[in-house]
């Protein structure tokens, strides 16, 4: 069946746009181009769009809540195929802004889980490449 439509972006609501911008593009690459003081684009290099929007007054979700305030969706970033690559991706993340919501299980899951700086949840992903 063909498509009905193509993804064009993936939008994050945030209270500063141009500053989570600048976040993802030193965790993914690209750079941020602001449109206006309200949107501003990230192109992933080989990856999505991602646009980040104003939204004043945001309440970030409450991971991992899913009766109230809810994450409504999450990033998922392939950080390596190794616990050193994801530890060395951690620290890196963290020295951004991010903050840890979830590590635990590491020999059950293949993710960590972290808050970017306006709240949302993205996961470093240990990713085994053939």
């Amino acid at each position: 069946m063909a498509p009905v439509a193509r993804v064009r972006s993936v939008v994050l609501d945030c209270p500063e746009p141009y500053e989570l911008a600048r976040f993802y593009a030193q965790v993914a690459g690209g750079t941020p181009v602001e449109e206006n003081a309200d949107w501003v684009v990230l192109q992933i290099p080989g990856g999505p769009r991602l646009a980040f929007q104003r939204a004043p007054g945001l309440t970030p979700p409450e991971w991992p809540r899913a009766d109230r305030n809810a994450q409504q969706f999450h990033l998922d970033f392939d950080a390596g195929s190794t616990w050193e690559e994801i530890d060395a991706a951690h620290e890196k993340v963290l020295a951004l802004g991010a903050r840890p919501l979830d590590l635990e299980d590491r020999e059950k899951k293949d993710f960590q889980v972290y808050a970017d700086p306006a709240g949302h949840p993205f996961c470093l992903c240990r990713i085994e490449h053939p």
